[in-house]
């Protein structure tokens, strides 16, 4: 397709800027959002095993109930019954106190159980809330602010992103028959980096125009409900409806199943919210799964049920007994959680995350390339300290992500139940940090060969604390897919460090990747 010179070089310039101030947020939103694909398998594998008696049966858990509402009177504003028990839920009941609204008291989960005399057991060591830290890290692009304002920020990085799309299409369109699988690996580097970046933009354009609009519509979630309800009214959204004055007693767990089954069949409940109101009127929420559709939450769907008689009183959250507007909406939730169409769905975006953040690196790179070309064109012996500075980052922030990550990963499950939300950030941050300056400190050139080694290391961390911990941590095939899963990534950064400590030995002395000092001006290598 022809398209004029001066198009193609006005779209250029728009994808390198609109790349260069986003890439390396979205590398962090991608990479970290890569992980969240397994959130689950995740939280097992970082959880410590559990210390409460093993959960009483469903029947029992009136008992259960009972015992602990007169213990803990708080828990009967809203608790939650676990139909499946597991490191996500590893105890039949569960509430949670404080946290909500109130910024002087933070949020605890405690559990419950039953031992062999039928005594009330509590426990507050749950599943580890690293997975929860790597799934904010995600929707927040790495930025350590408080979540209303980080959204403000990614909805704003978004929206360049789809710029960068729309630029880069243009961009590709006249050498796209000819470059379509070109991937040439050689001497110049430049040119096998500029074939890498179109390989994987052309390739998976679909998922980043569905990431790039439903991460829009994520930031600015709250405007677009505004704006709706000034146009057409308020309206309830999801909200359940009032439950009926209470005839009887509230159904047993057991039969609220059975009714919900008969109402909605292959919605297979997971945990049951439920709550009483000022009133005294009992109010039950259900998360559950259905493999047939895509589901409002990153893993599951939700019914409003009348605890009372067991009819379904709300179906804007539950996967296939949904109104047209609410379908819509949920299609953007799924669409970003990749959760429809099971495990091969979920792998499909895992790799693509992967990808894209392989994308934005490499964008990074070819963006310093294409600076040094025209700063020795303009007669400059050295690339210009601004450059210098954005390599560094390129280097830092990245490596820096994946380290944080790996080492934070390590810190659960080492550290056990004693770990903490606020500890993962720490570490993470703290890591990221250091990788950061250190990239500063060193130099591009040097950094890319050390901290490449470092995040390696880091992620060699996460399969030596399994080992560590021995075998009575696993839970199931995904924590060992998990370890797995780090190895792999980990070689791929032992080749990276091997791959620049080869540039920075052979490459242009001119280069910010070239470890040796650049000796008389104008003398450069081949690109």
């Amino acid at each position: 397709m022809k398209v004029r010179t001066d198009i193609v070089k006005m779209y250029k310039e728009v994808h390198g800027w609109v790349g260069i101030t986003s890439g390396l947020a979205l590398f962090i939103a991608f990479y970290a959002g890569a992980f969240t694909m397994f959130e689950e398998p995740l939280q097992r594998w970082a959880s410590a095993p559990s210390t409460l008696a093993a959960a009483p049966s469903i029947e029992r858990t009136p008992e259960l109930v009972e015992k602990v509402i007169a213990a803990h009177p708080e828990a009967a504003e809203d608790y939650h019954v676990n139909l499946v028990i597991d490191g996500n839920y590893p105890a039949r009941v569960s509430w949670s106190t404080g946290g909500r609204g109130d910024e002087h008291s933070p949020q605890k989960t405690y559990y419950a159980s039953l031992d062999g005399n039928g005594e009330l057991q509590v426990s507050e060591d749950g599943p580890s809330p690293v997975a929860e830290f790597i799934d904010v890290l995600h929707q927040q692009v790495g930025l350590p602010f408080p979540h209303e304002i980080s959204m403000v920020i990614m909805g704003a990085i978004c929206l360049l992103y789809c710029i960068a799309i729309v630029s880069g299409v243009v961009v590709l369109l006249p050498s796209l028959v000819k470059d379509l699988f070109a991937l040439r690996m050689g001497k110049n580097v430049k040119r096998m980096w500029l074939d890498m970046h179109n390989v994987l933009g052309l390739f998976s354009i679909p998922f980043h125009i569905i990431m790039a609009l439903t991460a829009i519509v994520f930031a600015f979630h709250d405007q677009f409900y505004d704006a709706q309800d000034y146009v057409f009214g308020p309206g309830e959204r999801g909200v359940n409806a009032s439950a009926p004055a209470p005839e009887g007693d509230p159904l047993s767990v057991s039969a609220l199943v059975e009714r919900l089954n008969i109402q909605a069949p292959g919605f297979k409940p997971v945990t049951i919210d439920y709550g009483w109101s000022p009133d005294g009127i009992l109010s039950a929420r259900v998360g559950g799964t259905d493999a047939r559709y895509g589901l409002r939450g990153p893993t599951l769907g939700f019914a409003m049920v009348n605890p009372y008689n067991g009819d379904i009183t709300g179906k804007d959250y539950l996967p296939g007994m949904q109104d047209g507007w609410a379908a819509s909406v949920t299609s953007f939730f799924a669409l970003h959680f990749g959760n429809f169409g099971g495990a091969t769905v979920r792998w499909a975006y895992f790799l693509l995350g992967l990808a894209g953040a392989m994308l934005f690196f490499t964008g990074n790179l070819l963006w310093i390339e294409s600076r040094r070309k025209k700063e020795r064109k303009a007669g400059l012996p050295e690339q210009t300290r601004s450059t210098r500075i954005l390599g560094a980052l390129t280097v830092g922030v990245p490596l820096g992500c994946i380290a944080g990550i790996s080492v934070t990963l390590a810190a659960a499950k080492l550290l056990g139940g004693g770990s903490s939300y606020g500890l993962h950030s720490a570490v993470y941050y703290a890591i990221f940090l250091a990788f950061s300056i250190g990239a500063y400190i060193r130099g591009p050139a040097r950094a890319g060969v050390e901290l490449s080694l470092a995040a390696a290391i880091a992620t060699l961390l996460i399969p030596a604390s399994s080992l560590l911990r021995g075998a009575e941590w696993y839970n199931g095939g995904g924590s060992v897919l998990v370890d797995i899963t780090a190895v792999v990534i980990s070689a791929v950064l032992f080749m990276a460090m091997k791959s620049a400590r080869k540039r920075a030995q052979d490459g242009p002395v001119d280069s910010i990747w070239a470890a040796r000092k650049f000796e008389a001006a104008g003398q450069s290598g081949s690109d």
